[in-house]
């Protein structure tokens, strides 16, 4: 990232002509937009993260999503590295209803990435961008950068008031091109010639680790580069990173549906039994270096609630596991949970890094009394997270106001 002045500056909303390539310059007049309705000011916009390796076919996805029908307005939040916008490609939909081309919202983010360098920038765009929504649009797609961590992206919309009030995370879908992901994946591993690919705690993390263990949905582009037998590797290996996660196949970015893979995810709206399917516990022979761990326990007492949420905020916001005095380092990149209380309610939790959010909701349709807590990270599959959570619960290890 360059020193200009110019980088700082709040990226601006560009509203393309149906017939005129986007062009980013920040000097040109906004168009009117269109009046904003009482509804359509007060509810919020859906936000679907889209990230993947350098070449995995993000950008082909956007440009597949843009002219398919299914009936939403969307908008683009472009984030590149400065020149690499492709402010060339003409970004317009036609109606479903007409032949009629329509402009897509289009804000671009560039001279660094949205998870460090320009997050301040990046939100504020986002948030100049909701403030002249109009009837413009109705969703919101977030292309990230290639390197993006996107751990750092996600709870910005739940840390944020601004953004909170007006956007909700609807998911985070990771791209990942099955030719060269294992390679990817494998550059944090050492041998003899690359002797510093370890820290302290193993194996060092990659991109692709990270954009694997935070995603929802995650699609393996460009199938038919590689074998049956060398998918199947992907796959597996992909599985052994996230275990909550939907897995998807496709060639040249075009998914079966985008309905509930890539818009309309509700991801973070509940947990179902679909959601800790293939989720497991324990140590992966296909990849230490991020695991993803179930913990299992009976329903829950009122009295148990404080002990749980507790558990949660130790091992999330200090990073240390109660009653535990020896154990290995360890990190959570996403959580999931289901919780039966015995009341008759139950608790859907959701988590990105240290960041969580509990809602309470009726269970009358669910009929097991067993709770879960899949966590994928880093070092989330030692013994000790489970017996520091029954102990926890049962009153033997000592909690705030205990």
């Amino acid at each position: 990232m360059n020193g200009d002045a110019s980088d700082d500056e709040v990226p601006s909303l560009v509203q393309p002509e149906a017939s005129a390539k986007l062009n980013t310059d920040q000097d040109d007049e906004i168009p009117n937009l269109i009046a904003t309705s009482d509804e359509t000011a007060t509810s919020k916009v859906p936000i679907t993260i889209v990230t993947g390796y350098l070449g995995a076919g993000k950008t082909t996805l956007l440009n597949y999503i843009l002219t398919e029908q299914h009936g939403k307005k969307i908008a683009v939040i472009l984030n590149e590295f400065g020149d690499s916008i492709d402010i060339e490609k003409q970004l317009t939909v036609s109606d479903q209803n007409t032949t009629e081309a329509k402009p897509i919202p289009f804000v671009p983010l560039a001279n660094g990435c949205i998870c460090c360098s320009v997050k301040d920038v990046g939100v504020a765009a986002i948030e100049n961008l909701m403030e002249q929504r109009g009837e413009l649009f109705d969703y919101i797609l977030l292309e990230t950068t290639g390197l993006a961590d996107p751990g750092n992206i996600a709870p910005m919309f739940w840390l944020d008031d601004g953004l909170g009030s007006t956007i909700f995370l609807d998911g985070i879908v990771t791209l990942v091109d099955a030719k060269n992901v294992l390679k990817s994946l494998d550059e944090g591993y050492g041998d003899e010639k690359k002797e510093d690919a370890h820290d302290d705690h193993g194996p060092l993390l990659t991109t692709a680790h990270l954009q694997i263990s935070h995603a929802d949905v995650i699609i393996i582009n460009k199938t038919d580069l590689v074998s049956e037998a060398e998918l199947e590797k992907v796959v597996e290996r992909i599985r052994s990173i996230n275990g909550l996660a939907r897995i998807e196949t496709t060639t040249k970015s075009q998914v079966p549906q985008l309905e509930g893979l890539v818009l309309d995810l509700n991801a973070y709206n509940e947990v179902t039994d679909a959601d800790l399917k293939f989720a497991s516990k324990g140590h992966s022979h296909l990849d230490a270096t991020i695991t993803t761990s179930t913990l299992t326990f009976p329903s829950l007492t009122a009295e148990q609630v404080p002990k749980f949420d507790f558990f949660l905020r130790t091992i999330l916001w200090e990073e240390t596991i109660p009653g535990v005095t020896e154990f290995d380092t360890f990190e959570v990149h996403r959580l999931k949970a289901r919780v039966p209380l015995r009341n008759g309610r139950m608790l859907l939790i959701q988590g990105v890094r240290n960041i969580y959010d509990t809602n309470e909701v009726d269970r009358s349709s669910v009929s097991d009394d067993n709770a879960k807590l899949v966590l994928i990270g880093r070092g989330v599959g030692q013994d000790c997270l489970q017996t520091s959570l029954e102990q926890t619960l049962a009153g033997t290890t000592k909690t705030e106001g205990s």
